[in-house]
Order: structure tokens, then C-alpha cells, then sequence
């Protein structure tokens, strides 16, 4: 069985960091999933007998990487889901985006899905994110963001929607290669309230060696 980083685990809780290029859960290609290797992964260290419980609170993109939180039961999962519902998670993310990044900014937009991409649209504002630019060199900036909504690609389309796409990510207009079926978006650190205990648990991890080209 492929080897997991486990970050965090307990009757309530499994929370790994999700290397790049794995599904979170099943899509048409039928590859193996981030969910399945860690059902295996309980159901072998446990020696429980029949299906595996892990609910999926929340997903991350196949090609970012980053901390991933499922629960280890019905009532974990309902009360997880509820918090990302409320948006009551703190989400870092560090991204390698083409171009000169302002120092910081807070963008707001109305991003609408369409298949399987997402596109900025006129209307409401819908999605709002905020980023301070760690590093610029050769080109390429470094940028740690704050993402206050959850709408589909939505650091991927903010950033190219203004001239800046994130390494790697074709789909939305990036010219620099990154590793094969991966993006240089990172979920760095999530920040949530235990379903049981109530006390708030700070999870991060690192981005991969890919990222040290650029930085």
C-alpha cells in the first residue's frame, strides 16, 4: 500500500497532506483515490472486518497538494461539513503564480462553473480570497492566500483572470512547466473546531521539493 502522511489521527479524525497528481475521491478515469488509500490504510492497521468508514468534509484539486481533514464517522462528518458550510475553517494556501504579484490585496468576484472549468463572471460576488506576496524572482512569485469562500478552481481562476496563472496550471493559461499532473498550489495550513472536543486543531505541512526551483 502506497505510504500516507499522516498529520493527525484519532477515533474522530484522519488528516493527511495530499501529495500532488491524487484524486480525493473517484472521477471517470477510474485512478486509484487519496479516500480509498486511506480506508485501506485504517482497515489494515485496525484489522476492521468489512466496509471502511471516512467521510469527505471537503476536497482539494488533483493536482494541488496540501492538508486534507476526512472524519472517521457519521457524526464527525456532519458536524465538519457544517463548519465548512459556515465557512468557519481558516484556509492557507501558498501558490507560485507568473508574474509580478501586487505585495497584498483582497479580491472579490462573481466566478460561475461551467463543466469542467470556471470562468469570471458579471454579477454578485461570490468568492473572495486575500494574499500577500512572499517572494518575486526570475519572473515567478511566491504568495501565501487566505481563502474565505470555496467556489471550484477558485485561487486557480482569480489569479489568471488578472494576468497572473499558477505554475503548471494549463487549463487557465500557464506557459512554465511544473512536475507532471501537478500545479503549484499548496494548501498549506487549515485551521478547524474538533467535532466532539470543540478545541480548535491547527494542521499544516509543507509544500514538496518541486516548488524549490522557483523559490
Amino acid at each position: 500500500m502506497e505510504k500516507l502522511t499522516i498529520l493527525y489521527e484519532d477515533n474522530h479524525l484522519l488528516v493527511l497532506c495530499k501529495p500532488a497528481g491524487i484524486l480525493v475521491q473517484g472521477d471517470q478515469t477510474g485512478d486509484i483515490t487519496l479516500l480509498t488509500l486511506a480506508k485501506e490504510y485504517i482497515k489494515e492497521k485496525y484489522a476492521k472486518p468489512g466496509d471502511v468508514y471516512l467521510g469527505l468534509v471537503h476536497r482539494l484539486d488533483r493536482p494541488a497538494s496540501g492538508v486534507i481533514v476526512f472524519a472517521r464517522t457519521t457524526k464527525a462528518a456532519g458536524r465538519l461539513m457544517k463548519q465548512f458550510q459556515q465557512r468557519q475553517p481558516r484556509k492557507i494556501y501558498q501558490c507560485l503564480a507568473e508574474g509580478e504579484l501586487p505585495l497584498s490585496a483582497t479580491w472579490k468576484d462573481c466566478i460561475e462553473r461551467r463543466d469542467a472549468n470556471s470562468f469570471i463572471a458579471d454579477g454578485k460576488p461570490n468568492a473572495s480570497l486575500t494574499f500577500k506576496r512572499m517572494n518575486f524572482k526570475n519572473g515567478v512569485s511566491l504568495a501565501e492566500v487566505e481563502l474565505h469562500t470555496g467556489k471550484h478552481h477558485q485561487i486557480r481562476v482569480q489569479f489568471a483572470s488578472r494576468g497572473f496563472p499558477l505554475i503548471g496550471d494549463f487549463r487557465y493559461g500557464s506557459k512554465i512547466k511544473f512536475p507532471e499532473r501537478a500545479i503549484a498550489l499548496h494548501a498549506r495550513e487549515l485551521r478547524i473546531e474538533h467535532p466532539t472536543t470543540r478545541e480548535m486543531l491547527t494542521f499544516s505541512c509543507e509544500s514538496d521539493s518541486a516548488w524549490r526551483d522557483f523559490v
